[in-house]
């Protein structure tokens, strides 16, 4: 069996079982010759038998069920009545099909084996006249007393070419020695004497059993695996999650104990626990193909609906998960393909206006990735247009005019998943109702999972699923948090970063009142897990620890009071009161038994990614309010950069959307501008050295070798600015600086900060510089003599 593919030897632990069936189902029809279900069961066993016999290229194989299957359906219509002779014949090409499937195991094909004799046993049968067919049981009888006297005469008439062909079934399923019969009736069918050929799997099916010169003893394919029902599984599951808890226990036990014996004991417990709950949970685990295979159907019979041609593509079928996610990503995978179909392919007509092939392609992708499974719908139809998105949530009342203009384009894509929301012009039965998107976020979040969109107008889009392995047992890390204890699913987690009181005073800082940190250089969102719950924390010593968390394609941290440890934790359900509040996703027992509530945190990072909606609304406001800004400017808090030359320059921090590092290798052009692509938009670049004739420590020729570039973006309603500078310095107070009307073009006076002259930024004027448009359409934006900032 190691050169047969998977197919092959599911197709061969299948018919197995159904030949066993069949046995027993043709030896019960005799009793029942009228049970229409049970002729029924078995004319749709050979109809599957012959199906993927015909599939895999066993052309004999499907030749003996073809006949079989003929008689079968003439059976079942009534239009033949169940006789000895054509239960033997059934029973004969029982025996023929399991001798071929011998071959196919063994050998890998079907070999020397005959199905002529079977074939023309059933075939005789078919043509089998009534009369005889009711004298049957009376030949039978007398063939107790003198069966070599009435046996030929009794079937003298009902064969036309081979007597023999037909006399021979009576005694071969009982009686193997049976050739010898069918002599008297005519020398030249002697030939079928080979006739013990239906009973020669037996022989066949040695090799299988033991192999030869000496060679261990092999299991058949069909011994090789056994049906379990999914509730035993689903209880043994749940006892070895018991197990784990106790594991758990005895190990933090032990661990406190002196007592070698006890210490190897526990180990020892340890590494059979963890074996034990590996093998259990393999037993559960599926390939995705199985919710795969019946896609193509669905896609061909939609196709056709719509009036389009799609092409279905699958990488990554053998992916194995749970079974019981499995189970749950049917629904919402389905529904994402119909999608697809309905919404994201064009017609052939439209394809080919637009310059592509008439044939969509809709690839569906799988693979294990950091301990989840990836799984991927793409097409490559018209995209989704952000526009129409908006326009339609506004329609809808899922979103304001004014809330829409702050929204990032990602954050638009996501609208689609709101309850009721939908584009489709009508209602029709695959899609319109406002249904069905909402509900696949939900089903795939129940789970653990997560839902990302990312789409291409004009090129196509691409939903991804990010789906836990299971649900039952998963690892974890345990933190606290005003002494309660939590703990978050490592899938999730990133890294932990810990920082003391000196370094947290400086690092984390505060943009558009929200708390950021700098990580290697890229600005991580930080949410307080005190400040969640409502709680304080009971950590005053100034130590910052850090959970950086990954959830829908996005970083962030979560601040806690202290990590505890790591363990494999069993998940919990909670109840519905938990459950509601929506930042739970479940609990467990830690291994000195006290519970501990598992974090959802999909919803922290929502909290969390909340901070760039408020950096836009702070940022509008600090726009239509500059006039209080001025007044206030004692108040000020600055940002400080390098531009090159030993200059340096101070920003308002209320004009400061977020800062950001891009790589140089994407500034591209239009005309003499540059520009760069940001989160689905195209932002125009100022260089701050160059707009203020800074000299670079760089200098025009080095600075594009650097690999990345530190950038200030500036955002209001739709457009966005990126403001190059050589390095971000510090974040200062301007309350004690002292100020001068000193200034330049482009600058708005100067300062002094930190005994240095730095230069005041005239931010309009850059912003201008860099896009001058940017307040075409801004009727409340500051007249040209208006001052962002207070000098």
């Amino acid at each position: 069996m190691d050169g047969l593919d998977d197919i092959v030897e599911d197709f061969l632990v299948e018919s197995h079982e159904n030949l066993d069936q069949l046995d027993r189902d043709l030896v019960a029809l005799e009793q029942e010759p009228n049970s229409r279900e049970r002729l029924s069961s078995i004319f749709r066993t050979i109809h599957t038998i012959k199906g993927t016999s015909g599939f895999l290229a066993f052309g004999k194989l499907e030749q003996v069920a073809h006949v079989g299957e003929n008689m079968l359906s003439r059976l079942r219509d009534g239009a033949l009545e169940l006789t000895p002779r054509r239960t033997d014949a059934l029973l004969t090409m029982v025996d023929t099909v399991r001798e071929l499937l011998g071959s196919i195991e063994t050998t890998g094909g079907e070999g020397s084996v005959d199905v002529e004799l079977a074939v023309a046993l059933i075939s005789a049968a078919l043509e089998e006249p009534a009369e005889d067919a009711a004298a049957a049981p009376a030949d039978e009888s007398s063939a107790a007393e003198s069966p070599a006297a009435d046996s030929p005469a009794a079937d003298a008439d009902a064969v036309e070419e081979s007597p023999a062909a037909v006399e021979t079934p009576f005694e071969t399923p009982a009686v193997v020695e049976a050739p010898a019969v069918p002599a008297p009736v005519a020398p030249a069918p002697v030939a079928v004497a080979p006739a013990p050929a239906p009973a020669a799997p037996k022989p066949a099916a040695k090799p299988a059993a033991a192999g030869e010169d000496g060679e261990a003893p092999r299991r058949a394919v069909a011994d090789s695996t056994i049906r379990v029902d999914v509730d035993l599984l689903d209880a043994l599951m749940q006892l070895v999650g018991e197990l784990v808890l106790t594991r758990n226990q005895i190990v933090q036990y032990v661990s406190r104990q002196a007592d070698t014996d006890l210490v190897r004991a526990g180990q020892r417990l340890n590494l059979i626990a963890s074996e034990l709950q590996e093998g259990v949970m393999k037993t559960r685990m599926q390939p995705i193909d199985h919710i795969w295979s019946k896609l193509p159907r669905v896609v061909r019979d939609l196709g056709m609906q719509c009036g389009k041609t799609v092409r279905l593509a699958m990488e990554g079928n053998e992916t194995e998960l749970d079974k019981t996610l499995l189970e749950a990503v049917k629904d919402p995978l389905t529904h994402l393909v119909r999608n697809s179909v309905d919404h994201g392919i064009e017609t052939p007509e439209a394809r080919r206006a637009a310059g592509k092939p008439s044939e969509g392609v809709l690839s569906l992708r799988a693979r294990h990735e950091s301990g989840q499974v990836v799984v991927e719908v793409i097409d490559d139809g018209a995209g989704i247009d952000p526009a129409k998105i908006g326009e339609s949530a506004i329609r809808k009342g899922l979103v304001t005019a004014e809330q829409l203009a702050r929204m990032a384009t990602a954050d638009v894509l996501q609208l689609i998943f709101a309850p009721g929301f939908s584009t489709a012009a009508a209602v029709t039965n695959v899609s319109g109702r406002g249904v069905g998107m909402d509900v696949v976020k939900t089903n795939i979040e129940a789970i653990g999972g997560t839902i990302e969109i990312e789409s291409e107008p004009g090129r196509g889009t691409c939903t991804r699923l990010r789906i836990p392995l299971t649900l039952a047992i998963v690892p974890a890390l345990t933190v606290e948090c005003a002494g309660d204890r939590y703990a978050i699913p490592q899938v999730s987690l990133q890294e932990l970063v810990s920082l003391d009181a000196e370094k947290a005073a400086t690092a984390v800082e505060e943009i558009g009142g929200a708390q950021v940190y700098r990580l290697r250089g890229e600005l991580l969102p930080l949410v307080q897990l005190a400040d969640v719950f409502g709680l304080t924390s009971d950590r005053h010593d100034g130590h910052v620890v850090i959970a950086v968390l990954r959830s829908e394609g996005r970083r962030f941290g979560l601040v806690v009071d202290r990590v505890i440890n790591t363990e494999e934790i069993v998940v919990k359900a909670v109840g519905a009161q938990l459950k509601s509040i929506g930042l739970y996703s479940g609990a467990t027992v830690l291994g000195d038994g006290t519970v501990a509530l598992i974090l959802d945190v999909q919803a922290l990072a929502r909290r969390a990614l909340r901070a760039e909606t408020v950096e836009r609304a702070d940022q509008r406001t600090a726009a239509a309010t500059a006039a209080t800004h001025a007044a206030t400017a004692d108040r000020s808090r600055m940002l400080l950069a390098a531009i090159g030359g030993g200059r340096r320059v101070a920003i308002p921090l209320d004009t400061v959307t977020r800062l950001e590092q891009i790589k140089t290798a994407t500034v591209e052009r239009v005309g003499s501008r540059e520009v760069v692509q940001y989160r689905g938009a195209i932002l125009p670049i100022v260089r701050l050295d160059r707009h203020l004739g800074a000299t670079s420590s760089y200098g025009y020729g080095e600075e594009e070798a650097k690999d990345t570039l530190e950038v200030i973006v500036y955002a209001d309603r739709d457009r966005s600015v990126a403001i190059v500078v050589e390095e971000i310095l510090d974040i200062i107070d301007d309350s004690e600086a002292k100020h001068s009307d000193i200034d330049d073009m482009g600058l708005l006076g100067s300062a002094v900060f930190g005994d240095k002259v730095t230069e005041l930024l005239d931010v309009r004027a850059a912003i201008l510089a860099a896009d001058p448009g940017f307040y075409a359409f801004d009727t409340t934006a500051p007249a040209a003599s208006d001052d962002l900032m207070a000098v």
